[in-house]
């Protein structure tokens, strides 16, 4: 009895044994991480007593710790970094709508900072910016390492004054600098809205901020006056903004509770799934959307349900590919932290992170014939500008009172690009056959 009573208890002590090694095994996870960072933490105070001590010249604590700031985000990712006080009124002021600086969206790729695109009518456009360039140096300091904060901050400033960016292009052997004055950056999301031809309206976005949805319900119903029946909704060089703006826009295209993204972070808070709140107000018009390396982030969101949903027809070239939410964090003394929480999918649940969007139909972007002409002899346009000025000087003579000014040309309607054209073309085939099948009995 003795022994069969002792055997049981031998066997439950040995098994509460093995427990506790399960358990003691499992809870160091957590615990060897928060000693591994205190060790760290211990390494930094080190080094910051150090610092303090020995540095040439008494530095300010402020900078010390911004410094240290700046570089824990940088390790990060190239979306993730830490704003000064000054860097996050910026960040309100350019969601708002308003700002100083050059108008250009800018990345980390490969170590060197990126173009992602020009905003419409700014200097960084009529400079001929174009998505994929590499921004070499600033000012002639060379770029490589530099975080997307400090590029942001060399990059704006007082409008008037002047920055050289030296770009090398995709193609190009030669580095190419160029000046540019820097402007008020003044955000109209809705660049262009009009009819185009056979009733088909085409809206132009440049990018996602607070007073989006207005522009776009004004330009819709504009068109709508017009008798539009079909629209070219045109994202190319749209390189994003706030995640809200962009389940909002969506939700004019599609139906009431088609989901429009998702999101899935380490936190259960961050996995979420967007809907569409109502009916579109043109979630029945023949759609065409146009996409190229420079439709990133909210545009991705858009052109991605749209696809997902075959709610229309992607058409253009790959898009850009950032698929990450980023959160910023007020801090007490008037700093944030911008920080990357978590990842976004499309409806179907595709990751497009790195990778980007596909269009349904891909078509290489070919500028109208006039603008090529522009292009090609964009180099030696002062030149002729300047000879036509003297011949005019020379031949000028004053004219007689009551005398008629030769009349000028009437403006041609601008032709449209290739993938322009393209969208135009599809959505014309389409109303025909959509005629045909009413037609049919």
């Amino acid at each position: 009895m003795r022994r069969r009573t002792w055997l049981p208890g031998l066997i439950g002590g040995v098994m509460l044994l093995a427990l506790q090694a399960v358990a003691v095994q499992a809870e160091p996870t957590v615990t060897d991480q928060n000693d591994k960072l205190y060790k760290q933490l211990e390494l930094f105070e080190q080094a910051l007593s150090i610092v303090r001590s020995d540095y040439v010249e008494q530095p300010e604590a402020e900078q010390l710790i911004y410094g240290a700031l700046k570089g824990m985000l940088a390790t990060l990712d190239p979306y993730s970094q830490f704003l000064d006080p000054d860097s996050y009124n910026e960040l309100k002021i350019e969601t708002g709508g308003e700002f100083g600086g050059l108008g250009i969206e800018i990345t980390i790729k490969d170590e060197l900072l990126t173009v992602i695109s020009p905003i419409d009518d700014t200097p960084a456009y009529k400079a001929g910016l174009k998505p994929g360039d590499r921004i070499v140096k600033i000012d002639g300091e060379i770029t490589r390492g530099i975080t997307l904060h400090d590029a942001v901050k060399k990059l704006r400033g007082k409008p008037g004054t002047s920055v050289m960016l030296t770009i090398l292009r995709e193609g190009d052997n030669a580095l190419k600098d160029v000046t540019l004055t820097r402007d008020n950056i003044k955000f109209a999301s809705v660049r262009e809205a009009k009819i185009l031809e056979d009733h088909i309206g085409y809206i132009r976005l440049s990018d996602f901020q607070s007073n989006t949805p207005h522009d776009m319900n004004e330009a819709i119903s504009k068109l709508r006056a017009e008798n539009m029946d079909s629209i070219v909704f045109d994202l190319r060089n749209n390189p994003g903004g706030l995640l809200d703006v962009a389940v909002s826009v969506s939700e004019l295209f599609l139906n009431q509770q088609q989901i429009i993204l998702t999101t899935k972070g380490r936190l259960r808070n961050q996995n979420m799934e967007f809907r569409a709140s109502r009916d579109g107000i043109i979630n029945n018009l023949p759609l065409v959307v146009l996409i190229n390396e420079g439709s990133a982030s909210a545009s991705e969101i858009v052109a991605g349900a749209i696809q997902d949903h075959k709610r229309g027809v992607l058409i253009g070239a790959k898009s850009h590919g950032k698929g990450s939410v980023q959160t910023v964090f007020p801090l007490k003394d008037g700093s944030a932290l911008r920080l990357t929480t978590s990842k976004w999918f499309t409806p179907s649940g595709r990751p497009i992170h790195g990778t980007g969007i596909m269009p349904d139909v891909v078509v290489p972007f070919e500028a109208p014939p006039e603008e090529k002409e522009k292009s090609k002899n964009q180099q030696s346009k002062e030149i002729f500008e300047k000879v036509e000025s003297e011949n005019a000087n020379k031949t000028a003579a004053p004219s007689a009172a009551g005398e008629s000014k030769a009349a000028e040309p009437k403006a041609t309607e601008p032709k449209m690009d290739s993938q322009l054209a393209r969208a135009v073309d599809l959505l014309k085939g389409i109303k025909v056959y959509q005629s045909k099948e009413k037609a049919t009995p």
